[in-house]
């Protein structure tokens, strides 16, 4: 805090001197500072002495080869060009390439259909972005996942809220908060800024609400079946079906399959069931009884009426 972006630098050539102008990746700045492993200022630093950097304008890359340029035109233009490049990276990423093999053909149509949550990340430094993006890239699968739009170093800014804006994101700030302007912007836009400490935390929670998003398993629990032995057409009520239980129950409101010579005809809800003049809610086997469908009276003499109810299953990643 109130210290900017650090860097930590491993000298390898040379020598490291505040007010150097050094360009990192698509980040440049002037050595503001230089701080051994003590903690202590020093004024240069040679080969294979680690030192904390402060002074560049943004967080490098964790990874990236620092080097000290003559001005700051030279260190501008090295960043510039690297920063364009690297949207082209993304922008050429995003876009895809073309398709040439049946497998890759396969994989596409797969992930066609797939719902995503999209998440604009910040971290406090580079290797907990790192690794929250590896973690949260693997509690996917076919159907689900969360897609990390944009991952940074440092508070949430009003870019990132404009970013989720166009993108309709989710911030997770990682030992990190959001500047006031950017907080201001997310409340009035109604964007959401999650914040965490934990990394545990957070993917769990992003497991959870993709746990939410996929679609539940149906299981059939069967419960009986019924011969239909006539066919009654009453007044204001429809065709009704008069039946005998063969095996195991049937009740009023589950799913049944009418099947004619084999084959299901029809599939739909018990509307009624009758056993003389009253409405009941389960007749046992052995019993006679009337039924009537939702929707459907193209009943015949001799159908087999399945009986069976429907449970859906809440599926978890």
């Amino acid at each position: 805090r109130g210290r900017g972006p650090v860097a930590t630098v491993l000298v390898q050539r040379g020598t490291l001197k505040v007010g150097s102008i050094v360009v990192a990746g698509s980040a440049w700045g002037r050595v503001r500072a230089l701080l051994d492993d003590h903690g202590a200022n020093v004024v240069e630093a040679p080969p294979s002495m680690p030192v904390e950097v402060l002074g560049f304008q943004g967080a490098p890359d964790a990874g990236d080869r620092v080097a000290v340029v003559e001005n700051e035109a030279r260190a501008r233009e090295i960043t510039e060009y690297r920063d364009r490049q690297r949207r082209e990276k993304l922008a050429a990423k995003g876009a895809g390439v073309a398709r040439t093999s049946l497998s890759d053909m396969m994989s596409n149509l797969k992930t066609a259909g797939r719902k995503e949550i999209p998440i604009i990340l910040k971290g406090d430094v580079q290797g907990s972005v790192e690794a929250i993006t590896t973690a949260l890239e693997k509690i996917g699968n076919d159907e689900v996942g969360a897609r990390i739009i944009h991952g940074g170093v440092g508070g949430v800014t009003e870019s990132d809220v404009t970013l989720a804006i166009a993108s309709k994101a989710v911030i997770i700030g990682f030992n990190v908060r959001a500047h006031k302007e950017a907080r201001d912007m997310a409340e009035t836009q109604g964007i959401e800024i999650r914040y965490y400490n934990i990394i545990y935390n957070l993917v769990d929670d992003i497991k959870a609400a993709l746990s939410g998003m996929l679609a539940p398993t149906l299981r059939e629990t069967m419960l009986g079946n019924a011969v239909i032995q006539e066919i009654f057409n009453i007044s204001k009520v429809g065709n009704v079906a008069g039946c005998r239980v063969t095996d195991g129950v049937v009740q009023r409101g589950a799913h049944v399959r009418l099947i004619r010579d084999n084959v299901v005809v029809h599939e739909g809800k018990l509307s009624t069931l009758k056993r003389f003049k009253d409405e009941v809610p389960i007749v046992q086997a052995g019993q006679e009884c009337g039924m009537a469908f939702e929707n459907y009276e193209n009943m015949h003499k001799g159908d087999v009426i399945e009986c069976y109810n429907v449970e859906e299953i809440r599926r978890t990643l």
